[in-house]
């Protein structure tokens, strides 16, 4: 992938080398991947002498939320509270908003306007693709006729509804095709016209939703207005448990702090238990901050973040780190070895349980997939229980990757200790439906004839981001959110079920 680094970028670079290089571990020192910074030369106006200040010189200690703020503000330091204009490094929009993320372009900006930089619009139909809805179908003619009409370069189509294999550009879920693509760097401000946009955070970057007119002012000028949030650090020390998942991290800590107790704040997960994580794991951390009411999500970089973007960026990136002498809103601290299993209960994300104390809750059908829980590692984990039961699943179990690669990666990759087998060759022995076509899928609901929708009454275990009244479909459903391994156990029993009735 081929794009400039920002205007921001490089109008601040003296700042970058000067307020930006925190004393970090070894790891985190790495420049990935990056040029030199060109350093401006300015010369210090004349100043008359005067004594020297007996405290010596100031600088502003910052979290790495509001160092990536003051870079892309070309301010030399942000306090959370203020009101800045921000130099937006990615601008993404999908076929729910961008109609009228268009049109808001259009009408505010003049037909014939092109927007600031064909480069850095990326453009991810995803939501309602495998449906015969007119309506749904038309969102996507409208963001082809736009991105031909403005030549931008990274639109990922999909023309032949039928197979979506014969569509080489499209991907499936915008916030993982977002990783995949390259599109995730850190020390770099994304915006996206979608609220679990956070996911990009995991990169060490600011990431976060907007609205549709916000995004149709940064298709013209590349700048959004932003408050600058406080910072809540969430430390997750201990070695992770063979039967958790990040799912259940991210569903205790919303369970701790409830679905407002981050509103307007930046979360900042750091310790040994993130470090121990990989990329996707990470990115589902990240994606679910908006459920605290959080504005972003951010993980630091780290070997791991420069390992993942090997090869799939061109793009000169900087990460920042919060410094020792940052002031956080808040601290939690979490002994993870000290967790178990959870599961969140209709109809709140904050609703918290442990899996074991809804062993009664019987359900009707188990639903893995989305931006949340359709990664490759969120399949092999699944895989890695029915492997583990060696039994069938006892309710409808629906399998929905993401993305075209997730797809490949589920027909392809052998799971560990399964002497080669593939998670496809898993759940097909497992009794679960056959992998879908990548998309949102049901975790949105749409049209009625979207795959899995629940257009009835029914208890479903899925491994999505809410469950509010009606988000996968009917209004009196009732949605578990867990992550794959306990969705999988449950659907080997077809009651909620603790994961650790099959791996320990």
């Amino acid at each position: 992938m081929a794009a400039s680094v920002s205007a921001a970028a490089k109008a601040s670079a003296a700042f970058a080398h000067k307020e930006l290089a925190a004393p970090a571990p070894a790891p985190t020192q790495h420049r990935a991947r990056s040029k030199p910074c060109r350093v401006r030369a300015v010369a210090s106006p004349a100043r008359a002498p005067r004594a020297p200040a007996s405290t010596g010189s100031v600088k502003t200690a910052m979290t790495m939320t509001e160092k990536i703020l003051a870079r892309a503000s070309e301010r030399a330091g942000l306090e959370p509270g203020e009101n800045v204009w921000v130099d937006v490094d990615v601008l993404m929009t999908h076929d729910v908003c961008g109609p009228g993320t268009i049109g808001i372009f259009k009408k505010e900006f003049g037909e014939d306007a092109k927007v600031w930089d064909r480069e850095k619009v990326v453009i991810i139909p995803d939501h309602y693709i495998f449906t015969s809805d007119e309506r749904a179908n038309r969102n996507v003619d409208i963001l082809r006729d736009f991105c031909m009409e403005q030549n931008i370069k990274y639109f990922y189509d999909i023309k032949d509804l039928s197979n979506f294999k014969a569509n080489p550009d499209y991907k499936g879920v915008c916030h993982v095709a977002l990783a995949q693509e390259g599109h995730c760097r850190p020390g770099e401000v994304l915006l996206g016209t979608d609220s679990h946009t956070c996911n990009a955070g995991a990169f060490g970057q600011f990431a976060t939703g907007i609205g549709n007119t916000d995004a149709g002012f940064v298709l013209g000028t590349g700048k959004a207005l932003l408050k600058v949030p406080p910072t809540i650090r969430f430390v997750l020390d201990g070695e992770m448990p063979p039967y958790l998942l990040a799912k259940d991290l991210i569903l205790h800590i919303i369970g701790e702090i409830s679905v407002s107790g981050a509103t307007y704040k930046s979360m900042e997960f750091v310790g040994s238990t993130v470090e121990s994580l990989n990329m996707e794991e990470r990115m589902t951390l990240c994606n679910m901050v908006i459920e605290a009411g959080g504005k972003n999500g951010v993980v630091p970089a780290d070997e791991t973040t420069f390992k993942y973007l090997e090869g799939k960026t061109s793009v000169d990136y900087e990460p920042v780190y919060s410094d020792a002498q940052a002031r956080f809103f808040s601290d939690y601290r979490f002994d993870v070895s000290k967790l178990e299993p959870v599961v969140a209960k209709p109809h709140s994300p904050d609703n918290r349980a442990l899996a074991r104390e809804c062993k009664d809750v019987k359900i009707d059908r188990v639903y893995i997939g989305s931006c949340t829980g359709g990664k490759t590692e969120d399949f092999l984990a699944a895989a890695k229980v029915f492997l583990a039961s060696g039994k069938k699943v006892k309710v409808p179990t629906f399998l929905v990757p993401a993305t075209q690669k997730v797809w490949m990666d589920v027909y392809s990759l052998p799971v560990p200790g399964s002497g080669g087998k593939t998670c496809s060759q898993i759940f097909e022995e497992a009794g679960c439906d056959t992998p879908a076509s990548p998309s949102c899928g049901a975790c949105l609901g749409g049209p009625r004839d979207t795959y899995a929708r629940m257009n009835e009454p029914m208890v479903c275990v899925s491994t999505t981001n809410r469950n509010f009244p009606g988000r996968m479909g009917h209004k009196e459903g009732q949605i578990y959110l867990a992550s794959p391994y306990t969705a999988a156990a449950s659907a080997l029993t077809g009651y909620v079920t603790d994961p650790r009735d099959f791996l320990m």
